[in-house]
């Protein structure tokens, strides 16, 4: 066991195995130890070595905990190394221990303590992500830099076997000296075909964006827009189905500046299941005249999952698990044969931009569901009629 690998390029001096040196933390202290290894690359192999020297990149062992930015040295005495300064995490989000019907059943890890641990050691590795602990034991917010990010880590521990809840996620806020509300705004530059480039702007005018330039190559064309953070949730997406697929965008952080005003919300409402079972093409034959799918036949549900998308803006409670009486009357339905749509299946990314603020994204290793955060229909209301 070596511990923790310090990968960087030594920028004066030589370092040998079993040499005594410093590392500067961050906050200032100074740890020392002892250089157990020494690794370069000879093409992709790693290779371990006795010594170094300036202009070799290397990785070093011998420290418990160091982290990215740091500075290794052989005194005390010494001036740390500037560290590039990381553009402000600008989305935040909670990851919630999953508390569903059917927690626990596809995944490993499904404790509180086993997703702090799991994201803890994210920030070691991913210098823009910061954690932080709630007022509740099983939620931890995440700050990040992007929707993208955290739709990427979500996708990563559901492979290792992690379950959770994700709520969506939101800009952080700022306020200037006058206490006027300010938001992050980012430059986005998108590389699209000519023949989209009227829809593309639609949607960026719908999300507040500004477009600086528009430059034509041929027949593609590259436009160069400042836009809200808040609007780039769920963008990308909608770049791939407007483009089909051969739209290309990129953004970066640019400033904190004054609100820009609301920007409109998905404009539907959800199909809520306020039964437990399994689905049934019976029922699903009804339920989809009144919206889009998102679960096909002989599928697990639970009440409070959102099974669809309403095709008006409130939310509707339906019963996908209604199973179809049996009768001796051969006029019930006799002769009706049964004709279902393809659901939707999303993606992580997909659905954290869609869900609203009252949903969470349940994600296990093996499934990928809506729900709301109260699940009976009820109690959720009650709550909604306090809040208004």
């Amino acid at each position: 066991y070596l511990g923790r690998i310090a990968l960087g390029r030594i920028v004066s001096g030589r370092v040998s195995v079993g040499d005594s040196i410093v590392c500067l933390h961050r906050d200032g202290l100074p740890e020392r130890a002892t250089v157990t290894a020494i690794f370069t690359y000879s093409g992709l192999e790693q290779v371990q070595i006795k010594e170094a020297t300036a202009g070799d990149i290397i990785g070093l062992t011998g420290f418990e905990e160091i982290r990215i930015g740091e500075t290794l040295t052989d005194s005390e005495e010494r001036s740390p190394l500037a560290f590039v300064d990381i553009d402000p995490p600008t989305i935040r989000m909670r990851i919630l221990v999953n508390d569903s019907p059917f927690a626990g059943r596809e995944g490993k890890f499904v404790t509180a303590r086993h997703l702090r641990d799991r994201l803890v050691r994210e920030t070691r590795a991913n210098v823009s992500l910061q954690i932080n602990d709630t007022e509740s034991a099983g939620a931890f917010e995440i700050h990040a830099r992007g929707e993208m990010q955290i739709a990427i880590l979500i996708e990563q521990m559901r492979r290792e076997g992690y379950e959770m809840m994700v709520s969506r996620p939101e800009v952080i806020f700022h306020r200037d000296e006058s206490d006027n509300l300010l938001e992050p705004l980012e430059n986005l530059y998108v590389d699209l075909p000519e023949e989209n480039l009227g829809d593309v702007l639609q949607s960026l005018a719908n999300r507040k964006g500004d477009v600086v330039a528009v430059h034509h190559h041929g027949a593609r064309v590259s436009i160069e827009a400042i836009i809200p953070t808040r609007g780039l949730i769920g963008l990308e997406t909608d770049l791939i189905n407007l483009t089909r697929g051969e739209g290309i965008m990129s953004h970066l952080f640019r400033e904190y500046a004054p609100f820009k005003g609301e920007i409109a919300n998905r404009g539907r409402g959800v199909l809520v299941s306020m039964e437990s079972g399994t689905s049934t093409a019976y029922a699903l034959d009804s339920i989809q005249a009144r919206g889009r799918l998102f679960v096909g036949p002989q599928e697990n549900i639970y009440a409070g999952m959102i099974v669809g998308e309403n095709a008006r803006p409130d939310d509707l409670p339906v019963n996908p698990c209604k199973a179809k009486r049996l009768t001796n009357m051969r006029s019930q339905g006799e002769g009706k044969g049964i004709q279902l749509e393809t659901p939707l299946r999303i993606n992580v990314e997909r659905a954290l931009e869609y869900i609203d603020i009252d949903e969470y994204v349940e994600a296990t290793p093996k499934s990928l569901r809506l729900r709301k955060h109260i699940l009976d229909a009820t109690t959720r209301k009650r709550a909604a009629n306090r809040a208004a």
